[in-house]
């Protein structure tokens, strides 16, 4: 059975005529004959649409109860065995009811359309899955209903309902949309018009790529191979040289003078041996295209100018932007060279040839053509004019060699030199061997002249073979050379990424690996400073004597140094440094590499040629990212107080929103009771309103106290006084503050504890929280235990304390306790574990209590109570047998 067709109305926002559009199509194909039913559509009770639903059939919905409420969802299985032509579903994205067939409607639409019916259905942009962070971040409203886009790009036909933003809000005006008391809300939040105007640019562009997707596939699919010129598109080529910041910008002029035109960059990777491209510049071009609203794709081929053109053809460009050759005039005489090749081949392609700088200067192209060191250079050399008199001088003295085992000898003296010491000393040799041939083994002898044909046939394959051989030699050399040098460089990029992955790109750390891996004398990162200064040397970012000063080794002690914000000169700062002595500016180090108009890295010693420079330049960019995750970092931590604060703040009024009103509240009530002229209140209930007005004043006086102390505290502006404090003085003052609700506190302090250096009334605050929060957590009728002992092994917290004696005071209650892992929680501001009410304050009591005691240089800690509960224990110094008066503490 075939698959059913979609078709999909896709709008902006709600509202466009999705709907309509649907339901006067199935109109439509209803008056020419097919067989149409409406599935499910939601009118929400627009009279255009429940106009034209008259007279259509419509499938039951099916009854899905949940949570006591009955819900009509898609009849799949009526549908299905109703088999119409086409149904007509609405809302492709709806969430179904729990308890429902599928979880998606899509997901119902998908098994109808197994079973060969063909759907209509309706969708809005906000709605695709690849879209729903774009509308969230536009609208502010995050999408809970998506869609994969594949369900509608599979076999999808979509049609956009346009309408312009001005229209649909007068719809929305007209009460057309929404019902009236919602309009001046939608009007203002989602429908504003810049929201609109967004979503139907998001719809535009996304209808406007499916397009363009079709007719990629129809062209594959019917092998079209010329170009349709239904959008301008300029393909810009890069081969990694310094021009191509000019053809990029001159490419965006050019497409910049089509309406909508599209600007790609391309850069073919030579599959045949490594490119003469440089990463860095590469890596700048990239950055640049996609400033300029362009793309960059990177395509493999051996031939560059069929892999320009079939790139150009396959994403339909009309337009081919080439640099001129930077060959010089003889390479470009004996070849055409890739910008002739391809406007030769390019048939419908307009190619644009552009001039630059760099034309006619090959100068820096790539590694060196030298495919053998100059030590196996100078062995062939040697064997050439050596081994072959030698081997002449041996083969004289046999009587009874032919010519033929003669040449392969010599053939092989040539193989020999070619392995020794690459293609031209080889060459050198096939000609000699030649000469030698002709004149001590060619009849007649010691004559140039051969009188026999198949003599004369014999030395030129002689000479012929010899050239092929040594020219095959020197390619498999510098083909290894080659090799080996992208194997060294791919080796020290991967140790560089492994080291970025593994978190250690800090950038001091970065540059004295830069320094360990070349043995640099040293390294700067330098910056232009803010006010100005000259730009950075050249394109290339070459400057002095690019690596050739010969110097080595660390350079000086010590690894780098950041020194972000250092004076240079010349308008440049060192943002960090490595070894030796730091350049100040670019010029004056032996190799300078321009990360961008602001930076630049400066080295001093030697770098081992092109493929040096080309890891240099991937750790100069690694270095840019560097110093710029620190300087976010930094950013980061500098917001940091101000977040907090910030969230604490939000903390503080949604918790005290409430915990300040109600004591307000009650106290505002008893008083005005009291204060009413119409109720002649009883002796006890006057004395009763008194009560409730002095307990909520009392909370309220509390819960302000801790608010600034808190506030205080983080401020560091608390002052506090330390003096030796009795705590059989301070207990009972705090059962006292807390008043009768809290008398099931049991003083279990010893009598000979020695007295505290504690500021008594922060020490009273202190215990006055932790002991109300103990009473309000432990069970009724079980007493909060207070007692106290001597510890040791420690200096209490003091700093100078006596013997590093101090005092632990517990308390100890009864409740559900704490979980260890959540311990640390409960000392956060506005923390409340395992609240279930409105009434338990705002959760600063155990915040503030930690805080004032590790002000008085002592520790708060829970620990767990034996038999079940949480334990407070606080411990302060022991008061210092030697002092004598009180101590004044320097606000923290």
């Amino acid at each position: 059975m075939a698959r059913g067709r979609l078709r999909v109305y896709l709008g902006a926002a709600p509202g466009v005529g999705k709907t309509f559009a649907m339901l006067a199509e199935g109109r439509r194909r209803g008056e020419r004959g097919t067989d149409v039913v409406v599935g499910l559509v939601e009118t929400h009770g627009r009279e255009r649409v429940e106009r034209l639903l008259e007279g259509m059939e419509i499938v039951p919905r099916v009854a899905v109860e949940h949570r006591g409420a009955v819900f009509g969802e898609l009849d799949v299985d009526a549908v299905v065995a109703r088999r119409p032509e086409v149904v007509l579903v609405d809302e492709l994205a709806h969430t179904n009811v729990p308890g429902s067939r599928n979880a998606k409607r899509w997901q119902d639409v998908e098994e109808i359309l197994e079973a060969g019916i063909d759907v209509v259905s309706t969708l809005n942009v906000q709605h695709l899955e690849s879209l729903a962070d774009a509308v969230e971040e536009i609208t502010g409203v995050a999408q809970r209903e998506t869609l994969p886009d594949e369900v509608v790009r599979r076999d999808g036909q979509v049609e956009l309902v346009d309408m312009a933003p001005e229209a649909l809000r007068r719809r929305m005006a007209h009460g057309n949309v929404y019902a009236p008391e919602r309009v001046d809300a939608a009007l203002s939040k989602y429908f504003r018009l810049g929201n609109l105007t967004a979503l139907r640019e998001l719809a535009l562009l996304w209808v406007a790529g499916e397009v363009g997707d079709s007719l990629g596939h129809y062209r594959s699919e019917h092998r079209v191979a010329g170009v349709w010129e239904t959008r301008e598109r300029v393909v810009v080529a890069l081969a990694g040289g310094p021009e191509g910041e000019t053809l990029v910008r001159r490419a965006a002029r050019i497409a910049a003078r089509s309406p909508r035109a599209d600007l790609l960059a391309v850069h073919v990777t030579r599959a045949d041996g490594p490119a003469n491209a440089d990463p860095a510049r590469l890596a700048r071009q990239r950055a640049l295209v996609e400033s300029l609203g362009g793309g960059y794709h990177q395509v493999v081929g051996d031939d560059v100018p069929r892999a320009l053109l079939d790139f150009s053809r396959r994403v339909n460009a009309t337009q081919l932007v080439l640099g001129v050759s930077r060959r010089g005039w003889l390479a470009r005489t004996l070849s055409r060279g890739v910008g002739v090749t391809t406007a030769a081949s390019s048939g419908t392609v307009d190619v644009h040839m552009i001039t630059h700088e760099e034309a006619g200067r090959p100068g820096g192209r790539g590694p060196s053509r030298a495919a053998l060191t100059r030590s196996r250079r100078l062995a062939g050399w040697g064997t050439a004019l050596l081994g072959l008199p030698l081997l002449t001088a041996v083969l004289l003295g046999l009587s009874h060699a032919t010519l033929p085992s003669v040449i392969l000898l010599f053939l092989l003296m040539v193989v020999c030199v070619a392995l020794a010491g690459g293609m031209w000393p080889a060459i050198t040799a096939a000609v000699a061997g030649f000469a030698l041939l002709n004149w001590y083994f060619t009849p007649p002898f010691h004559s140039l002249a051969v009188t026999r044909p198949e003599n004369l046939l014999a030395l030129v394959v002689y000479v012929l073979v010899a050239v092929m051989v040594s020219a095959v030699v020197d390619l498999a050399a510098r083909r290894a050379r080659e090799a080996a040098l992208a194997g060294a460089e791919a080796e020290v990029l991967a140790t560089l990424a492994g080291y970025v992955l593994r978190g250690e790109a800090a950038l001091p750390s970065l540059l004295s690996r830069l320094r360990e891996v070349f043995g640099l004398a040293s390294v700067t990162l330098l910056e232009r400073r803010p006010d100005g200064s000259p730009a950075p040397p050249g394109p290339g970012g070459s400057s002095g004597s690019s690596g050739s000063s010969g110097a080595s080794g660390p350079g000086g002690p010590g690894g780098p140094e950041s020194l972000d914000g250092s004076d240079g000169s010349d308008g440049w700062r060192i943002v960090a440094t490595g070894g030796g002595e730091p350049s100040t500016r670019p010029g004056v180090a032996d190799t300078d590499v321009v990360v961008d108009d602001d930076l630049v890295l400066a080295v001093r010693g030697w770098l081992p040629g092109t493929s040096g420079r080309r890891v240099l330049e991937a750790f100069a960019a690694e270095a840019a990212v560097a110093l710029r995750h620190q300087r976010l970092a930094e950013q980061a931590e500098r917001l940091r107080p101000l977040a907090e604060a910030d969230r604490m703040r939000t903390a503080l009024l949604a918790a005290v929103s409430h915990d300040l009103r109600t004591p307000l509240a009650s106290a505002k009530a008893a008083v005005e009771g009291l204060r009413a002229t119409d109720v002649d209140w009883s002796p006890e209930d006057r004395a009763e309103l008194l009560a409730t007005a002095d307990e909520s004043l009392v909370k309220l006086d509390r819960l302000v106290a801790n608010l600034l102390d808190m506030s205080r505290l983080q401020a560091g502006v608390l002052g506090l006084t330390l003096q030796p404090t009795a705590l059989e003085d301070i207990v009972p003052r705090v059962v006292d503050e807390l008043g009768p609700p809290y008398d099931r506190v049991l003083n279990r302090l010893p009598e000979d504890l020695p007295e505290i250096a504690a500021d008594p009334a922060l020490l009273e605050r202190v215990l006055v929280n932790l002991v109300s929060n103990a009473v309000r957590y432990s069970p009724p009728g079980v007493a909060v235990l207070v007692g106290a002992s001597m510890g040791d092994g420690g200096d209490g917290g003091d700093g100078d304390g006596d013997g590093g004696e101090h005092v632990e005071i517990r308390v100890v209650d009864r409740g559900p306790g704490i979980p260890e892992e959540s311990r640390d929680r409960v000392f956060m501001p506005f923390q409340r574990l395992g609240d279930r009410d409105n009434a338990t304050g705002v959760g600063l009591g155990l915040a503030l209590s930690r805080g004032l005691a590790e002000a008085m240089g002592g520790t708060l800690v829970p620990d767990e109570t034996p038999g079940g509960g949480l334990t407070m224990v606080l411990t302060l110094p022991v008061f210092p047998r030697h002092r004598a008066a009180p101590v004044p503490v320097e606000d923290p």
